[in-house]
């Protein structure tokens, strides 16, 4: 590839317009200039380089910088800068008698998510759980029978007038508490079950309990620790299943965009139902349910399914698209894929309050390599 060719596949890169084929010949060459490399420069060096060139450049300070290969492992350092179709090579002073170049980027960091949740009352109002502090009354709901708080951990917790009636069957309101795409919440519901949600999830509930069931729906993805009460089954209906318990712990898995839904089970005991199929959890064991298909049922990590409660990422033999699809949700990125990926496997984890770049760079030791463009990551084997 001569300079001109290269020089255009920069602008179409930089105007995001590259098509598959154009990015498998600029992918080629890199990887020809990386394999021909006699030295890697540290990441420092990279900085070190860059400031160098904006010192040396004021040109520098107009000008985009061609962002390709995040962390590549070959080649040494040179920032390439576009401009009038004139290249500018600079090194930095320890790599100042290195021949070779590499295209680097300097990915944008990403952050976590962490607790944001939007509360919809009965009348529809929306209540951005942000703006509440622990010191306030979010609001009142059945004449008044019921008062909603937010406690000093920042939980939702209901409270029940004493003299309230919750032997009526009709007339309950109902709440809805979800979350965005890098958010979680955990709220205390009117029987006192304590529902961890996780993100781009929604749990639709009443307000407090009557009659002979205590009935919610759930959207996504919720750890339950349910309050017992022998005379009142807790009902979780879901897309595909409905689950009734009695007093347990457990987590669903039911996102929209995914083909399973996954009932782990930590204590006690749980039913699962769907269509005309039923099945009882033992603690440890998970059932799987998906179109078409019979309630399958395995032994599973319990600590690898609700990691993400206990603020971890752990992966039990997952699939990479299934490890992508919670990365999707926790730091509100696009996850794209380059080549066949259905044979990569993970085990291990980390914690779920790092940057992004740290939770790929351990995804990294699988030969898996990530390529980092604003919040779009590609995949490569």
């Amino acid at each position: 590839m001569n300079e001109t060719e290269f020089l255009e596949l920069l602008k179409k890169y930089q105007n995001d317009t590259l098509s598959n084929e154009d990015r498998d010949k600029l992918d080629a060459w890199y990887l020809h200039k990386a394999s021909n490399s006699k030295r890697q420069l540290s990441e420092y060096e990279l900085a070190d380089s860059y400031e160098h060139l904006k010192s040396r450049l004021p040109l520098a300070q107009k000008t985009k910088v061609i962002n390709i290969w995040p962390r590549v492992a070959a080649a040494a350092s040179i920032i390439v800068l576009l401009s009038a179709g004139i290249f500018y090579f600079v090194k930095s002073e320890t790599a100042a008698k290195q021949e070779n170049i590499q295209i680097v980027e300097k990915a944008k960091e990403i952050a976590p998510g962490g607790n944001r949740g939007i509360l919809t009352l009965s009348n529809g109002k929306q209540i951005i759980l942000s703006d509440i502090s622990s010191k306030d009354i979010i609001a009142k709901e059945d004449q008044d029978e019921v008062t909603i708080k937010m406690d000093a951990n920042g939980v939702i917790t209901y409270v029940i007038n004493p003299d309230a009636d919750t032997s009526k069957e009709n007339g309950n309101s109902f709440n809805t508490l979800s979350t965005p795409t890098g958010g979680q919440y955990n709220i205390v519901l009117a029987d006192g079950t304590k529902v961890f949600l996780n993100a781009v999830s929604s749990i639709k509930y009443p307000t407090q309990f009557n009659g002979d069931q205590r009935v919610v729906e759930l959207e996504g993805e919720a750890y339950f620790e349910v309050a017992k009460d022998k005379s009142k089954p807790f009902i979780v209906k879901s897309d595909k299943q409905t689950i009734e318990v009695l007093g347990t712990h457990f987590n669903v898995h039911a996102y929209n965009n995914e083909s399973a839904v996954k009932t782990t089970l930590l204590e006690g005991s749980v039913a699962v139902s769907s269509k005309n199929q039923k099945a009882i959890l033992k603690p440890g064991q998970q059932s799987n349910i998906s179109d078409n298909a019979k309630i399958a049922i395995r032994e599973v990590d319990t600590e690898a399914a609700i990691a993400w409660k206990n603020g971890r990422f752990k992966f039990d033999n997952a699939d990479l698209k299934s490890v992508m699809k919670q990365l999707e949700r926790w730091y509100g990125i696009k996850v794209e894929y380059r080549g066949d990926v259905s044979d990569v496997r993970f085990n291990g984890g980390t914690f779920r309050n790092k940057n992004l770049s740290e939770v790929l760079k351990v995804l990294e030791l699988s030969n898996i390599k990530f390529k980092v463009e604003g919040k779009t990551i590609t995949v490569y084997p």
